[in-house]
This record gives structure tokens, C-alpha cells and sequence, in this order.
């Protein structure tokens, strides 16, 4: 493949995106100060999803589409936690918020809100893939939670996506998009499996094979021999799930091609949330302001089946990321 070249709007200080570490080939997007309403395709009938947001990144990825004039729908799994993050976006003036409880880890709970939606809305847009869970303190890899980690980190929003494809709007002036939050911890060069990084690196990789490699790690962690098969030695468990959504992004990208639907994984970097104890190099504002852009890019400039790593820089607002 050949590398291409785009731009999109960057009011934010300096900060760039960097590859996946296995890419061979790099897409580059230069970030420069265009006229924001000159490039802006979305309305306030345009709606976006985002799980997992009632603190955090998916909190402030609301908060930011909200301010750019989107239609947010805001979910959480903690019916009490979810209401109050709305009504702490509505008292800023962001009215175009709405809550639905949502626990992507209960299939019963992605039904019931796809239901909701399709009464409520019918037609989907954006849809930001952010709920997830560790288990560990930073300097810790306990994978006894495994099982719980794969559910609300891959299975949940592989099915949550599914259930929400069919109404996606997608047509010649506009791009449907999906950006799941994911993390370099799940990049190839993590994994020290010849046969499973071959595996996941195959063009032919289908979304059984991704199962396949989610239940070989799972049949690993309970036999208890997941230290010495390969598998990514920090944060394992929350390493192989993000390795999983990211071949996901793929595959349902390759699927979906030429057929107005854009997927893509972003990792916003070491940022200051609950799950990294509040240490970071930046805060959940900093990566939603990347994250909130690579959804918004103009339909004609919006790439597909992409991995995004935000990393600081002092110099550029450069993009790269795996082809």
C-alpha cells in the first residue's frame, strides 16, 4: 500500500499520533488551523454514542461532540452515575446530551438499548466504542478477572456494534464511523507468539479467528499457563483484549469497505483517568480532543481500519498511523 496524506482542523496544542509498531507502511495526517465551519459536515440532527462515559474519557468525548454540536447520547452501566454526568453537562449549557443505562458486558443490556435506540432515533452515526475495565493497579498483572476484562473490553463492543450496524447512516455525502478506544498495550509487537501474531496479522483474518485467540488465552489464565505462552507481559489480560478489538477494527473495516462506513482504533496515550490511578501524561479532555476529531473528519478524508496512538510532541501536529 501507499502512503496518503490528509489534514484536519487542530486548535489544541501540540500533540501527534503515532503507528502501531508493526506497521510497514504509515498514513500520514498533518494536523493544521483551518476554518473549522468551512469543514464542518455534521448538524444538531447528527448522533453519536459513546459507552462507558459517565467519567473519564467517555465524559469528556461526550462533552466534546456536545460542544461541537453534535447529538449525544452518553451511556453507563450505573443508572445514578450516568444521570449526574448528564445533568454535569447540561448545567454547562449542553443540552443536546441524553443518558441510556448500558452495560456492554450484559447481552441482555446491549438488546434492551438497541431497542431504545432504534424507537428513539433509528439512525446512527457516530458510535465511540470507550467502556472498558482494568482490574490492575499500574504496577500490577493479576489476570484473575480475565474473563470479566474480555467481556466489557472486546465482546461487549464487538456485540454492542453488531446489534447497532443495521442503523448506521451511510450514503454518498456521508460516513458512518466508529472509533473503538483502544490502547498500544493490545499492538502485535506486544505478543511473543509466532503463531498467534502470525495469525492476527494474516490477510485473511476473520472474526472467528479473533475468538479463537480470546478463548485460547482465556483456556490459558485457567490452566494457569498463560505466563509462559506468549502472551503480552504487562497488564495481560487487559493487553490481550485490546490486541482482540484491535483486529476487530480490521476486519470490520475490510468488511465495510467502499460501502461508507469508516472503523478505526484510537489509543489516547497514558492519560490522567480512574484506571491509571489519575496518573498520566495528559488529561481525558487532552485525548478527547484528538479522539472527538478523528471521528469528525470531513467524509472525504476520513480513513478506515486504521490504528491511531496519540504521543506528545514539541514540535508537530503530525498523525500517523498504520495502513
Amino acid at each position: 500500500m501507499e502512503s496518503k496524506e490528509a489534514t484536519i482542523s487542530s486548535p489544541s496544542p501540540s500533540r501527534s499520533l503515532s503507528p502501531d509498531p508493526t506497521s510497514s507502511t504509515i498514513c500520514c495526517i498533518i494536523l493544521m488551523a483551518v476554518d473549522r465551519h468551512r469543514r464542518r459536515w455534521w448538524s444538531e440532527d447528527t448522533v453519536a454514542i459513546v459507552t462507558g462515559a459517565n467519567k473519564g474519557i467517555g465524559f469528556a468525548v461526550a462533552k466534546r461532540m456536545a460542544e461541537l454540536g453534535v447529538r449525544v447520547i452518553l451511556t453507563a452501566r450505573d443508572k445514578e452515575r450516568g444521570g449526574k454526568a448528564v445533568e454535569a453537562l447540561r448545567a454547562q449549557g449542553l443540552h443536546s446530551v441524553v443518558f441510556s443505562c448500558l452495560d456492554v458486558s450484559d447481552p441482555a443490556s446491549i438488546k434492551s438499548f438497541t431497542l431504545w435506540f432504534q424507537k428513539t432515533y433509528a439512525v446512527l452515526d457516530i458510535l465511540v466504542n470507550n467502556a472498558a475495565v482494568s482490574f490492575n493497579d499500574i504496577n500490577e498483572n493479576s489476570v484473575e478477572h480475565a474473563e470479566a476484562v474480555m467481556k466489557t473490553n472486546f465482546y461487549g463492543p464487538k456485540l454492542l456494534t453488531e446489534a447497532l450496524l443495521p442503523m448506521f447512516c451511510r450514503s454518498t455525502s456521508s460516513v458512518g464511523r466508529i472509533l473503538n478506544v483502544s490502547s498500544r498495550l493490545g499492538s502485535l509487537n506486544k505478543l511473543r507468539n509466532p503463531s498467534t501474531k502470525q495469525l492476527l496479522e494474516s490477510e485473511g483474518l476473520s472474526e472467528r479467528d479473533i475468538e479463537g485467540v480470546v478463548s485460547l488465552f482465556l483456556e490459558d489464565v485457567k490452566s494457569g499457563r498463560w505466563k509462559s505462552q506468549g502472551w503480552p507481559e504487562v497488564w495481560t489480560d487487559y493487553s490481550v483484549s485490546k490486541l482482540a478489538l484491535n483486529a476487530y477494527t480490521r476486519v470490520l473495516a475490510k468488511r465495510y469497505e467502499g460501502r461508507g462506513l469508516s472503523v478505526n482504533s484510537f489509543c489516547p496515550g497514558f492519560t490522567q483517568t480512574s484506571m491509571t490511578r489519575c496518573k498520566g501524561d495528559h488529561t481525558a479532555d487532552d485525548a478527547a480532543s484528538v479522539g472527538a476529531r478523528l471521528a469528525l473528519l470531513p467524509p472525504k478524508e476520513i480513513p478506515t481500519g486504521k490504528f491511531f496512538w496519540w504521543v506528545s510532541t514539541s514540535s508537530s501536529n503530525v498523525i500517523l498511523s498504520k495502513l
